[in-house]
């Protein structure tokens, strides 16, 4: 009895840590009607070195043609003059990503919230697909949110970084998203940590 009650929680949390390492590992370039950046942290409209390297993933496969729209979404911290949305759409426009090509959806503090506000604008637009775009880690809990809010979802995450630099950091990002993940399993809540919410 004591045996299995602890044999049963270790056997979710490795599955889980597995599949987050299986599905970082995917790279789907497969036609959509959006590609959709994860926001993370801005300063005075510059986008970090993790948001940096999500909107060049998002550039890379508007150019490739995976999909004629970029949605760039994510709220802003108290003080911050723009929104992670508002930043990443103005970095893409610099990128030479046509203004009308993508649309910034300024809402969402957390992962959950900002799919939902992507998932609110794109069923507005009438569309449907997508390919999400953040870090490697981070692609099993989006791709699982964004089915649960009515997208037809798959990943096409960042290999670029301080998420993906060395061994100890990809380490921590399985390790978080195997909690965070089991949590929304659980709860339906959102249970981000400073990495994926805003760095």
């Amino acid at each position: 009895m004591i045996a299995g009650s602890i044999l049963i929680p270790a056997v979710l949390v490795l599955g889980t840590a597995v599949r987050v390492w299986q599905v970082a590992r995917i790279d789907d370039r497969s036609a959509a009607d959006a590609i959709v950046v994860l926001g993370a942290a801005q300063y005075s409209g510059t986008p970090s070195s993790v948001f940096e390297a999500r909107l060049e993933q998002a550039y890379k496969l508007y150019e490739g043609g995976v999909a004629p729209e970029i949605i760039t979404v994510g709220g802003k911290q108290e003080g911050d003059e723009y929104t992670e949305a508002a930043s990443g759409k103005n970095y893409l426009i610099s990128r030479g990503v046509p203004a009308d090509s993508i649309t910034a959806v300024e809402e969402g503090s957390d992962t959950l919230l900002s799919i939902e506000a992507v998932s609110d604008a794109m069923h507005d637009q009438g569309i449907n697909s997508v390919v999400l775009v953040s870090d490697p880690w981070h692609s099993l809990r989006t791709r699982t949110m964004a089915s649960d809010a009515g997208l037809e979802a798959w990943t096409a995450p960042t290999r670029q970084g301080p998420a993906v630099f060395t061994r100890e950091s990809q380490f921590h990002g399985i390790a978080r998203e195997t909690g965070a993940l089991i949590w929304y399993q659980l709860t339906h809540f959102s249970a981000d940590f400073p990495y994926t919410a805003g760095q």
